[in-house]
């Protein structure tokens, strides 16, 4: 977390901002105003709940901005939630399709079976020994070693690497291993995408969680507002600042811009009552230039309209500037300008607060973001009486 003055707080009631109303955001303004602080959330969208934000269309809660599943292996993360709403059972187990032939991930029997017919993990287990040969030992420095080293060539050159290309705008081999660390491989015949114990997705969508965190009296909430047409009026009108935005545009972008990446959605609503049959389906193959459909109703289980459904293309973009965020860029490069950022935010920028997946830039999942504002808010001096 990048750090604040300590000599502010200590038991005084404060004018605090918050720019974004996303789930960093929304956890800050509800737990300092428990202290008693006087907050103030702007945000540049006409909604609140960011990147996590669904709307209620024909019945079907859509998820605005790509498909959000929550896990974690935090049971007090778990709980935290659950104050906001109540989850259902839902788990992700997402289908590949390449060049119309349809396989299971994350990798397990399943998916190997569909590949090389293997039914037994010992048959599994040696088709990506033979396979992982072709590093002749090498420990994997990339996206493309580190999946070849796990899953062997055939699964890597049909369900990893285009797939990857398309999402990060780069080959695999110039990409970081640990991105593809995050996806399990089994030797059984399980298809839920993550082996977090807790999972399942709010029923009645996202929007609600943050709406009930900002539903405290001295939480004042402004939407449509953009924190760049008066920054000096901000910075120099509230005793402190959390900025959940792009850290590299704060300071003006001085050393220059950060990589992200970005995202385009097509949303339609169709006459029919199931489109696909999964709530998520990636296509893996570079001749299709969206990434995954996402088929909405499933997520919670077809919900109340039996006659329609609405689904959703994502197509990965290059960011610019103009365009919104959604990934930041790990690599060592951008790693390395981000200190350069967060050093001189501690020297020249006290009283602010950098959060979120922007203001950290790191690549967070919904409970990793909830973690790092509840771990704030237990050592900052603002709660401290």
């Amino acid at each position: 977390m990048l750090k604040w003055d300590s000599s502010i707080g200590g038991g005084s009631i404060m004018k605090i901002l918050i720019v974004g109303a996303g789930l960093f955001g929304g956890v800050c303004a509800h737990e300092l105003a428990k202290f008693g602080h006087q907050i103030t959330v702007i945000e540049k969208r006409d909604h609140v709940a960011g990147n996590i934000y669904t709307k209620e269309i024909e019945g079907i809660q859509v998820h605005e901005y790509g498909a959000h599943i929550f896990h974690t292996v935090n049971s007090d993360i778990w709980n935290y939630v659950q104050q906001f709403a109540t989850f259902n059972r839902y788990t992700n187990e997402v289908v590949a399709n390449y060049n119309g032939k349809l396989y299971n991930l994350p990798f397990n029997m399943n998916t190997f079976y569909q590949m090389w017919g293997v039914t037994t993990p010992a048959q599994a287990q040696a088709k990506i020994a033979e396979q992982r040969r072709v590093l002749s030992g090498k420990q994997p420095e990339n996206l493309e070693e580190q999946a070849i080293s796990l899953v062997g060539t055939d699964i890597y050159n049909k369900l990893i690497k285009d797939y990857t290309t398309k999402q990060w705008g780069r080959e695999p081999s110039k990409l970081p291993s640990f991105i593809i660390r995050r996806l399990p491989v089994r030797f059984t015949f399980d298809n839920n995408y993550f082996n977090d114990p807790y999972q399942g997705i709010p029923i009645g969508g996202y929007t609600q969680i943050v709406k009930k965190m900002l539903d405290l009296p001295n939480i004042q909430t402004k939407l449509n507002t953009d924190f760049f047409d008066a920054k000096d009026f901000y910075m120099h009108n509230f005793d402190h600042v959390i900025f959940t935005g792009m850290i590299d545009q704060f300071f003006n972008y001085r050393f220059g811009e950060l990589t992200y990446r970005s995202l385009h959605f097509e949303t339609e609503l169709k006459n029919i009552p199931n489109y696909q049959g999964n709530a998520v389906i990636n296509y893996t193959d570079l001749a299709t230039p969206f990434t995954r459909i996402i088929e909405h109703k499933w997520f919670e289980f077809g919900g109340k309209n039996k006659s329609q459904t609405i689904i959703t293309k994502e197509f990965p973009q290059k960011w610019e500037r103009g365009v919104e965020p959604y990934y930041p860029v790990n690599d060592s490069e951008n790693n390395h300008l981000f200190t350069k950022y967060s050093d001189y935010a501690k020297k020249n920028a006290p009283n602010v607060t950098f959060g979120g997946r922007l203001g950290l830039y790191r690549y967070y999942n919904m409970d990793q973001v909830i973690a790092a504002a509840l771990q704030y808010i237990s050592h900052s001096p603002l709660t401290k009486k």
